[in-house]
């Protein structure tokens, strides 16, 4: 079985892993490295640190489409297969037809639901119930390719982003692995998606994690969690952005939205237009991720309120 393997970050080294230890990959192909902090120090994609591990060969194009010499070293291989991700570019139909089998998509949701770059996030922003995995053959549309095989788990009430990127990312290598045996030896049988009925999870921008202190306490906890631990939902506080990282949903309304009605180390309640919330994690400037009993061990709340985000 000849693979090639497509991704770049945390969420697809399980898969990697899986197929290499099964079948063997033969190329890996990532996102270009990244230059961070202000001594432009290089980090390599988490899968291209795997693939080395592995002794894998990894090619890096800025743009695939148009990388020719990467396209003619894809096609030479010859593969059985190519699966793919979260890999974060756009195939071309030239890159689509040079695998046997065609090209296999690892998506973190059940489609048709949830087309889209942040599929995990919006999951419990929205507040399904369930979420999973689908694999599917890819075609030029995004996402909207005939499904092979699906996963489904149960979002739990305190679930957030983190944890189910951490569930899905394990039991997505376990589905692609079914899902490549069952394609070579003809045992699935693709399905068309409904498409007069999917969804989108578009991608996560900076104002997305805003805290909208009007809206209801249940749905600013879903945004919470739905952001948490990153990039997290935010709010004002003084001159302070300050990043909040859990919450807990009290039904009662103790004041305006965005008013802060008590401070003690069991949390800090803050009033929304509807119910209230008791936040229990924050991340202020410059510092790392606190309960708030250790943030009030020695740091004072000047403010009485939280703004920003009433609209």
């Amino acid at each position: 079985m000849d693979i090639i393997f497509m991704g770049t970050p945390d969420f697809s080294v399980p898969s990697l892993a899986s197929l290499d230890d099964r079948y063997g990959v033969k190329l890996v192909v990532a996102q270009p490295d990244k230059e961070k902090g202000r001594g432009k120090k290089v980090l390599f994609p988490p899968v291209k640190e795997e693939a080395l591990k592995r002794g894998i060969r990894v090619i890096q194009p800025v743009r695939l489409r148009t990388d020719t010499a990467a396209i003619e070293e894809m096609r030479a291989i010859e593969p059985d297969f190519i699966v793919v991700v979260a890999y974060g570019q756009i195939l071309s139909e030239e890159v689509l037809s040079i695998p046997k089998y065609g090209c296999i998509n690892l998506h973190a949701s059940l489609l048709p639901k949830l087309r889209g770059a942040a599929p995990i996030n919006w999951a419990i922003i929205e507040g399904h119930e369930k979420s999973g995995n689908t694999t599917m053959l890819m075609e030029k549309g995004l996402d909207t390719g005939p499904m092979l095989l699906k996963d489904e788990v149960v979002i739990g009430e305190k679930m957030t982003a983190g944890e189910l990127h951490d569930l899905l990312s394990q039991r997505g290598a376990d589905l692609l692995l079914r899902t490549v045996e069952g394609i070579s030896k003809g045992t699935i049988k693709p399905e068309a998606q409904d498409h007069g009925s999917h969804t989108y999870a578009p991608m996560l921008k900076k104002e997305t994690g805003l805290i909208d202190w009007t809206k209801d306490a249940v749905e600013i906890e879903r945004l919470i969690r739905g952001l948490a631990p990153v990039p997290g939902a935010y709010s004002f506080i003084g001159d302070d952005q300050v990043k909040i990282l859990e919450a807990k949903v009290i039904q009662d309304t103790f004041g305006k939205p965005g008013e802060i009605t008590d401070v003690s180390k069991a949390g800090l309640v803050v009033s929304t237009g509807n119910g209230s919330l008791s936040i229990q994690k924050v991340q202020y400037p410059n510092k790392k991720p606190m309960a708030i009993r250790d943030f009030l061990n020695g740091n004072r709340i000047d403010s009485t309120e939280f703004k920003g985000g009433i609209k």
